[in-house]
């Protein structure tokens, strides 16, 4: 008679607990499909793949029709740094940075130096002294590509509440500084505001 008892308790623990995970448990997605990255939806309040984009394509633009870029008698060779991140928010500053780069770079009016790869070349460098490397093949210092410009930038961001609504403003600033004179020959805005409102819930 225990034993039954025992039994019967253990299968409806086991029925709660299961019933439990599957109420207030987390659900993994498991089914998808591909989205257009182009199309904007507004899904939050917060920076998107939308704004990125529309910034990035004001600012390559900006620059490559840029007087000292356009008419240059060959393409200026630029170091990038990070966009830095003014805002609150938690935003992927590296991505818009490397956006833009990659678009400048393939619109062949602009050439960068990889900033972040000087400590790996230069253990290059003293690998191919120690005369592991064949000579046919050595590559010595000496013979990097100075820069030209130093391109930095700014995300900024303002949010005011009125009422019911909500906006949110975004400003982009690049900036293009010439490496020899410390001039900004060339600079660029990009500003983004969008407006949100309150969903009323009803009990």
């Amino acid at each position: 008679m225990r034993q039954v008892y025992f039994r019967m308790v253990c299968g409806f623990l086991i029925l709660g607990s299961t019933s439990l995970m599957s109420c207030g448990g987390t659900r993994a997605f498991t089914r998808g499909e591909y989205d257009d990255p182009s199309r904007v939806e507004l899904l939050d309040d917060k920076f998107n793949e939308a704004d990125m984009q529309q910034m990035a394509d004001t600012v390559i633009k900006a620059i490559v029709g840029c007087n000292y870029v356009a008419q240059a008698s060959k393409p200026p060779v630029v170091i990038v740094e990070k966009v830095q991140n003014r805002t609150e928010e938690h935003i992927d500053t590296i991505s818009l940075t490397d956006k833009i780069r990659t678009a400048l770079i393939k619109s062949g009016k602009v050439r960068f130096v990889n900033k972040e790869l000087r400590g790996t070349l230069d253990e290059e460098y003293d690998y191919s002294a120690s005369g592991a490397v064949a000579a046919t093949s050595l590559k010595k210092r000496g013979h990097q590509v100075g820069a030209d410009y130093i391109l930095n930038g700014a995300l900024a961001t303002n949010v005011q509440e009125v009422g019911g609504d909500k906006f949110v403003y975004y400003k982009l600033t690049m900036n293009l500084t010439d490496l020899q004179t410390s001039t900004i020959d060339c600079t660029e805005e990009r500003e983004i505001r969008k407006k949100f409102s309150k969903r009323r819930i009803s009990l």
